[in-house]
């Protein structure tokens, strides 16, 4: 009991402790927190930094062999156009050098093969001989030619001269000029004026008499009709000053002839004459159609084996570079062309 009445007489001093505490402790908690907060803040800054360290290590690593890969890819592919040009390079050379042999030996063997070029110039030089003869033969026909047709025109002149001066021809009584008394021999006009005819004059012709029709006077031909438009003015005659027209196109604008009507102009079985018409022109259509598909098959077909030729012949001849050469291949393709 008297422990119970010590802290009953100490309950207020205690009460009074406790506030004192209480009130101590509440002035020093804001500052605790703000320490608790500043280490947290402190602690968790460290720990995402070292996170982002540890981002930037692996994302380094990561780039670092990608970037090989992608760095060892593209070596890869510079070193395999390096061999592939390497190789065409090689073959290229290897090309020119068969080229170069194959061409050499064409060239010693065919082209410039001095036995052959000799027997060549030999057949061209016969060739051009017997060219020339020919053409001195043509030429000295030609002149033969000429010659006979100057002997003929001079003939035929002094032909058309004596028919003119048949009148000089002598008699019986009266001697001609050419046939003089006291000559030995008649002079050959003579002779020519006794072979040929006289020449005799040309009679006028005879006007023939116009007569007047129906369709000279439909067709504003006769001069009852209508003035004729293709009469001229008179060439002395003034032009006219101003902007006036010609009188001749004034004539046949004034004096048109007259046209005649669609009824008398067109027949009235004109649509069965055309389709008789057009009915046989088109079945000689077809019959030329056919004939002229036959011809140009056949000429399409020589045509393209002529091409054929002249283009193996082209190839032929840059290859070789030997127009001799080619110029008898040439000639043999077109025998064997024409033969077909």
């Amino acid at each position: 009991m008297a422990t119970l009445a010590r802290l009953q007489a100490r309950a207020t001093f205690l009460a009074h402790q406790y506030y004192f505490r209480s009130s101590v402790v509440d002035l020093f908690r804001k500052k605790e927190y703000d320490a608790a907060v500043k280490i947290q803040s402190w602690f968790r800054g460290c720990q995402v930094r070292a996170y982002i360290r540890h981002l930037h290590r692996v994302a380094t690593t990561i780039q670092k062999w990608w970037r090989s890969y992608l760095g060892r890819q593209q070596y890869q592919v510079v070193v395999k156009l390096a061999s592939c040009a390497m190789k065409m390079n090689l073959y290229n050379a290897m090309a020119v050098r068969i080229q170069r042999r194959w061409r050499g030996y064409r060239i010693r063997k065919y082209c410039f093969n001095y036995f052959y070029l000799k027997e060549y110039l030999r057949a061209v030089s016969e060739t051009n001989d017997a060219i020339r003869e020919a053409l001195e033969e043509f030429a000295e026909m030609k002149e033969r030619e000429e010659k006979k047709a100057d002997l003929e025109r001079e003939e035929k002149k002094r032909d058309y001269q004596a028919r003119k001066m048949h009148y000089l021809l002598s008699t019986k009584q009266i001697p001609g000029i050419y046939n003089s008394p006291f000559r030995k021999d008649p002079d050959p006009w003579e002779l020519r004026l006794q072979k040929a005819k006289p020449l005799t004059c040309h009679r006028p012709k005879v006007k023939q008499k116009h007569y007047i029709s129906l369709s000279s006077w439909l067709a504003c031909t006769s001069a009852r009709s209508f003035p004729r438009s293709e009469i001229l003015p008179p060439i002395d005659r003034k032009r006219c000053q101003g902007p006036f027209r010609d009188i001749t196109e004034v004539l046949e604008q004034r004096y048109k002839p007259l046209e005649p009507t669609l009824r008398v102009a067109e027949p009235i079985d004109e649509l069965k004459v055309a389709r008789e018409e057009l009915r046989r022109q088109e079945w000689m259509r077809n019959v030329n159609d056919n004939m002229i598909s036959k011809l140009y098959y056949h000429h399409l077909i020589s045509s393209q084996n002529m091409e054929n030729h002249i283009q193996k012949l082209d190839k032929l001849y840059k290859e070789a570079e030997a127009p001799i050469h080619y110029f008898r291949i040439l000639g043999h393709f077109i025998e064997h062309d024409s033969c077909k």
